[in-house]
């Protein structure tokens, strides 16, 4: 092993360490690469010179079509956070079903998901579920572990469900590694892994996990029912047709912002920011029809420009970061190890999931993608068999597990900031834990049925 591939080892070490200590993601990316470029230089191990090709760099970033849904999809999360959808979803649903026992807990995952589909950002997703679902679980008598785990796995299936933002990001790195890893191995006219292959792959696993959600809440509610009680009936309630309007008016709006979104990407309409264009202004449609849309507006755009700027700070700096550690060697030294892996493609996959999954203590899903992604994918991808989708949805559950996983494990930390006081960090930390191991039996079932992810892009767009 040569200096400059100790140095690319020392400079990934150096991130960690700091990240731990509570630095700021962009900065400390930032920072760490042009210390280790100057050392770099000084010892003779690269030129600083490489670092010329960083202004063409950034401005691929800015100018990248795919990214600019990503302002898009963010504006839409948080406009359909100020209009008052998911309380009157929770309200309805909870009548349908809250006076089966554990059926409160059925309608917060069916919520959720809808949520999660409107919305594409879990930060916000995790906000109003626990402001809204929480108390109501609460108050019912549910299981303060059981309601706290319940809520925090539902609002990070916004990081699976498309428009995910992390679907965008994961898709736009995706697409670089599989072209850089074709062109590796001689092929003049590489194929392309798109956003709307991974929206479309990750459809069938995102409802498979909702699926393995309910069939826990439903157990919990036979065998420990004391956890999951039902809802006393409401006499004032709606009951029969006027109940079946009542869900039809509740749930027709936001369905049709899924499917206008969803549809216009997965019928090959309109490219993901088309589609993302779309949604912001239904978005603000649907909240012009439910509140005042003046008061909306002006916070909507704050939050979406911070939101926005965070995740672009933090890819800047990892673009930086990718540029030094590629001119230190690391990028072969990867592929090097990659490939003496014992078990050949399915080792060095492994190891990836494992090496993300840990990251997820230190680090979240946006820093692994824009950090570990372009390290590791081109080498993946340029071995045999391995498909770049399933290889895209493989991560993005791993990834949406390093979300809820304690101990710091983002959206946790979203809902302690909103739950009611008698909910402990305890109390989140527990109920979250069966909710993961969900998780990562979903993993495995990906694993061995690979054409979960796959059978859905195939029949949209064919094979690659």
């Amino acid at each position: 092993m040569g200096l400059a591939e100790v140095l690319a080892i020392l400079m990934v070490i150096a991130v960690c360490a700091l990240l731990m200590a509570g630095y700021p993601v962009a900065l400390t990316l930032g920072g760490v690469s042009l210390a280790f470029a100057v050392i770099g230089h000084v010892l003779g191990a690269m030129s600083f010179s490489f670092l010329g090709a960083l202004p063409q760099r950034v401005f691929g970033v800015m100018t990248n079509e795919v990214l600019l849904a990503i302002p898009l999809f963010v504006f839409m999360g948080v406009m359909l956070e100020r209009s008052r959808i998911a309380e009157e979803l929770l309200e309805t649903m909870g009548r349908l079903f809250g006076t089966l026992r554990g059926g409160l807990g059925l309608s917060v995952v069916i919520v959720g998901t809808l949520l999660a589909a409107a919305k594409g950002v879990v930060g916000a997703t995790t906000v109003t579920m626990g402001l809204i679902t929480l108390p109501a679980m609460l108050r019912y008598g549910y299981d303060k572990r059981l309601a706290a785990g319940t809520v925090a796995a539902t609002a990070t299936l916004a990081q699976i469900f498309p428009p995910a933002t992390v679907l965008v990001l994961l898709g736009d790195q995706l697409s670089t590694a599989y072209q850089a890893a074709q062109l590796s191995q001689g092929t003049l006219a590489p194929a392309s892994v798109t956003v709307s292959d991974l929206f479309a792959g990750a459809l069938v696993p995102a409802f498979c996990l909702v699926t393995l959600y309910c069939l826990f809440l439903i157990a919990m509610a036979v065998f420990f029912p004391k956890t999951s009680p039902a809802i006393p009936p409401d006499p004032a309630a709606p009951k029969g047709l006027a109940m079946a309007r009542r869900v039809i008016e509740v749930l027709v709006a936001p369905l049709l912002l899924i499917l206008a979104v969803l549809g216009s990407i997965l019928g090959g309409i309109a490219t993901p920011t088309e589609a993302a264009s779309v949604g912001a202004v239904g978005a603000i449609l649907l909240t012009a029809r439910r509140a005042r849309l003046a008061e909306a507006l002006g916070p909507t755009v704050r939050k979406t420009a911070q939101i926005t700027s965070m995740i672009f700070v933090i890819l800047i700096g990892a673009t930086l970061f990718s540029l030094v550690f590629r001119g230190l060697g690391g990028d072969d030294m990867v592929h090097r190890a990659l490939g003496n892996l014992p078990g050949g493609a399915a080792g060095a996959i492994i190891v990836t999931m494992i090496a993300m999954f840990l990251l997820g203590f230190v680090m979240d899903a946006f820093e692994i993608i824009f950090v570990v992604v372009p390290i590791v994918a081109p080498a993946l991808l340029a071995m045999h068999g391995v498909d770049p989708v399933w290889l895209g949805i493989m991560m993005a559950l791993n990834l949406q597990t390093s979300y809820m996983h304690p101990p710091l494990g983002p959206t946790l930390f979203f809902l302690r900031g909103v739950a009611p006081p008698e909910i402990t960090t305890w109390h989140i930390y527990v109920g979250v834990i069966p909710f993961v191991l969900i998780q990562l039996f979903a993993l495995v079932v990906l694993w061995f049925v690979p054409g979960l992810a796959t059978a859905l892009p195939l029949a949209l767009y064919g094979g690659r």
